[in-house]
């Protein structure tokens, strides 16, 4: 039985590995965001869809649900684009680290949505977030954009789980997931004629190893993670799952320093920042989940 206990743990270490892995394969990707982010939830949908076929997962839901999932779709989307936007306009730890204030977005969104009031910690824990921010965003100015759309996808990424939370109310999560991700499809698919540059065989003629990194982005890093994430949670507790994924940012901005260190290496006064941030936020996920962990052990 410890053996089990250890092994899932590690599997679920594997799987937050793997989160901080997809910013490392945002660098390695060449082409821009918006077809980077399509090809990613195209890849993931056909994938999916195998999955649920496999499963024989029954996927009729009303029209309503439908409608709603794919406006959630929508909104994943804009985060992934906006996310590896970010590290393309600068770089893989610019990106993580403004990820990482996603919890103070969603300490202000979730009283919102399930109509409770804010907890007085989560006050400070803004005010600290934000010092993180401006530490950061004072010593690294050249990046302010990508800073910016860090920022913007930390936000809609916070939107995207406050809204899922409710999802998950009354419907499958393997479900839900694959509408979402047909809907943000859909969505780039008539976004890009509009505002890029359309489809032509330069969109699909890119490189073997683009594909072969888009192929990994969206099975092993969307459609395998979602899955097995999904399996670990009936063996590991809630609280020991959220607080595992908050060292995301953390794996990330590892490997990015040893991957790329000539575009990577940053000033004292980032790291600093982005400390406070991630301090925050794994403080933050111990005292939201520490009664729950009370009662359930790994």
């Amino acid at each position: 039985m410890p053996n089990a206990k250890l092994k899932n743990y590690l599997h679920l270490h594997f799987l937050v590995f793997i989160a901080g892995f997809t910013a490392i394969l945002g660098e390695l990707i060449s082409i821009k965001a918006v077809p980077l982010v399509w090809f990613r939830m195209l890849i993931a949908t056909v994938l999916m869809f195998f999955y649920i076929r496999l499963m024989r997962i029954n996927i009729n839901i009303p029209r309503r649900y439908i409608i709603r999932f794919s406006i959630a779709g929508i909104i994943i989307a804009l985060h992934w684009i906006t996310f590896f936007g970010s590290i393309k306009v600068a770089n893989v730890s610019i990106a993580l680290s403004m990820f990482s204030t996603g919890a103070f977005f969603a300490s202000l969104i979730e009283p919102l949505i399930f109509k409770r009031n804010i907890i007085w910690y989560e006050i400070i824990f803004g005010l600290l977030v934000i010092i993180g921010v401006f530490i950061i965003t004072k010593s690294e100015i050249k990046y302010l954009s990508g800073i910016i759309l860090g920022i913007l996808s930390a936000f809609l990424s916070s939107l995207f789980a406050v809204i899922n939370g409710k999802f998950l109310e009354r419907n499958s999560a393997t479900v839900i997931s694959f509408y979402e991700f047909l809907g943000g499809v859909l969505f780039i698919t008539l976004f890009i004629p509009i505002f890029g540059d359309g489809f032509s065989l330069d969109f699909f003629e890119l490189s073997v190893a683009d594909y072969g990194y888009l192929f990994i982005l969206a099975s092993v890093c969307t459609a395998y993670a979602f899955i097995a994430s999904v399996y670990i949670m009936n063996y590991i507790s809630p609280y020991t799952v959220i607080l595992s994924y908050n060292l995301e940012p953390v794996y990330g901005i590892i490997l990015a320093l040893i991957l790329f260190p000539e575009t990577e290496k940053m000033s004292t006064e980032f790291y600093i920042g982005a400390l406070i941030i991630i301090a925050v936020v794994i403080l933050n996920g111990i005292l939201k989940n520490g009664k729950k962990s009370k009662s359930i052990t790994i």
